[in-house]
């Protein structure tokens, strides 16, 4: 899997990756479609698609589909951030499917979010890869997440805890994949919206590690999802962190959406 011109994930850690970002980075997916409805092969239908827009589709309703209409034009795009690909490719076929379980029922909400929607309570995800072309090896998964807004609340709250509670790490396993996450620690990091919540871990499994950055940000009833990781193959390679630019056109880009 190729993030951009400069950067090739190596072996192991493109072995990580899936098992524990769900192959999030450089790809992108979106939840299952309805019961009788025909999935778009290539991932998220565009925002101007028949299958996104109102009446585009014979046999369902006017209201889900502008609900699903608002989330794409929410979601980023190539173009949008200058020095950046952003990629809207179907689901990395190698990522394992649905949410990781975790080994410690507190640490739940953590191992929730790295799944293909930030939890189940989650009406509709849809997600980005966004490789960075400034730092060789930067790469962030960007969701957007429609919600009822008191369930998005309680997301922001119950990870708010997650993070206090799991400090010293916990395993999750997903489609019978299994990895760690240690060293859970709360990051500072400034961001529009709502709330926020943003930590820090180690994603660890067969015998590689990642460090990675996540932000959760609530803007009204929308849940924005970032996660970064450097996947350069050196030895200094940098700690990774969600670009300020790529939250803040992504928060934007929620705003306008309405």
């Amino acid at each position: 899997m190729r993030l951009n011109a400069r950067v090739t994930v190596g072996a192991a850690t493109a072995a990580l990756l899936p098992a524990l970002l769900l192959g999030a980075v450089g790809c992108s997916s979106k939840d299952a479609p309805a019961a009788g409805k025909t999935p778009d092969p290539k991932g998220s239908a565009p925002a101007d698609s028949p299958a996104a827009s109102p009446g585009g589709a014979p046999g369902g309703s006017a209201a889900p589909k502008a609900a699903a209409s608002k989330l794409e034009r929410s979601a980023l795009e190539q173009g949008d951030l200058p020095g950046y690909q952003v990629s809207a490719q179907g689901k990395n076929p190698n990522a394992p499917d649905g949410q990781p379980q975790a080994d410690r029922k507190a640490c739940q909400p953590l191992a929730d979010i790295m799944g293909d929607k930030p939890d189940p309570a989650a009406r509709e995800t849809v997600n980005r890869g966004v490789g960075s072309q400034k730092q060789v090896g930067l790469a962030v998964s960007a969701s957007v997440s429609s919600y009822a807004e008191s369930d998005a609340k309680a997301l922001v709250a119950r990870l708010k805890d997650a993070v206090a509670a799991c400090g010293t790490g916990f395993s999750a396993t997903v489609d019978k994949q299994s990895g760690s996450y240690r060293d859970v620690r709360p990051a500072e990091y400034k961001t529009a919206g709502d709330e926020s919540v943003s930590w820090t871990t180690t994603a660890a499994a067969q015998g590689v590690s990642a460090q990675v950055h996540v932000v959760v940000v609530r803007q009204g009833a929308t849940i924005v999802r970032l996660m970064a990781l450097n996947v350069a193959a050196t030895a200094d390679r940098q700690k990774p962190q969600v670009p300020h630019e790529v939250a803040d056109k992504q928060l934007e880009k929620v705003r306008s959406a309405g």
